[in-house]
């Protein structure tokens, strides 16, 4: 079954409105975990609008504890690397999103990434990281990510997310199911995430049987809201399994 990570951003996010460490990011990663979710994520971003690193030194320590992975997702600054190189998680998904971005909206191109990012794939391979990719669903530049190295590509599943429910669903998923063809017949693993929710992600499951991981954050935690977090995570599983 596709396993699941709980990214805990917005987690984060709600704690820094106030001083009171309130909800606490640990705390829930260990719901997360005991409910069944496979390991966690988080993007630490430079102003430290969510994930601090703290957070990421006391899930480091939590996750190797648990025996759950922990994935560390970024723009891979100087600063963003040595926190990576510090706390050595199990895989690092690097993205391309600039410091004043809402959240991640585009992939990789290795047209004119790809040189800069081959030492860096390499340096943190060499230190025991899996490095997994943000692509977007096309098909074509899957084969670049195998050719800078990367471990696994992380589909960004946004435009499937948009028109889910639409005519241009099943063409969303087909992009999707592409990619992961691709990327399998280069020998690389599949993640997917962003805007993945209870509605969709059972249909991207069943079209797209290898992908390995999503990672889920956003809906996730709105779900929990209203369900729990426990129970939030235990229908997250539910519907990853419900796609066999």
């Amino acid at each position: 079954m596709t396993r699941l990570s709980v990214n805990l951003n917005k987690v984060a996010l709600l704690r820094n409105t106030r001083d009171v460490g309130v909800p606490d990011v640990l705390r829930a990663a260990r719901i997360a975990v005991d409910a069944g979710a496979s390991g966690v994520t988080v993007h630490p971003r430079p102003d430290e609008r969510h994930t601090r690193p703290s957070d990421v030194f006391n899930l480091s320590s939590f996750t190797q504890d648990a025996g759950v992975e922990f994935n560390i997702e970024g723009n891979p600054t100087k600063s963003f690397l040595a926190l990576v190189h510090e706390v050595v998680p199990a895989q690092c998904t690097l993205v391309p999103d600039a410091p004043d971005q809402r959240t991640s909206d585009h992939g990789w191109d290795l047209g004119s990434d790809g040189d800069g990012l081959r030492p860096i794939i390499s340096d943190l391979r060499s230190r025991g990281i899996r490095v997994s990719l943000f692509m977007d669903p096309d098909p074509v530049v899957i084969a670049n990510a195998a050719k800078v190295g990367a471990d696994r590509i992380e589909i960004y599943t946004e435009p499937y997310a948009k028109a889910f429910g639409t005519q241009d669903q099943a063409s969303n998923l087909d992009a999707c199911a592409k990619c992961a063809e691709e990327a399998e017949r280069m020998g690389l693993g599949v993640n997917a995430g962003h805007d993945l929710n209870l509605h969709n992600l059972p249909a991207l499951i069943q079209s797209v049987p290898g992908i390995v991981e999503v990672s889920i954050g956003h809906a996730l935690i709105a779900d929990a809201l209203e369900l729990g977090l426990r129970e939030t995570v235990g229908a997250y599983l539910s519907a990853l399994s419900s796609a066999k």
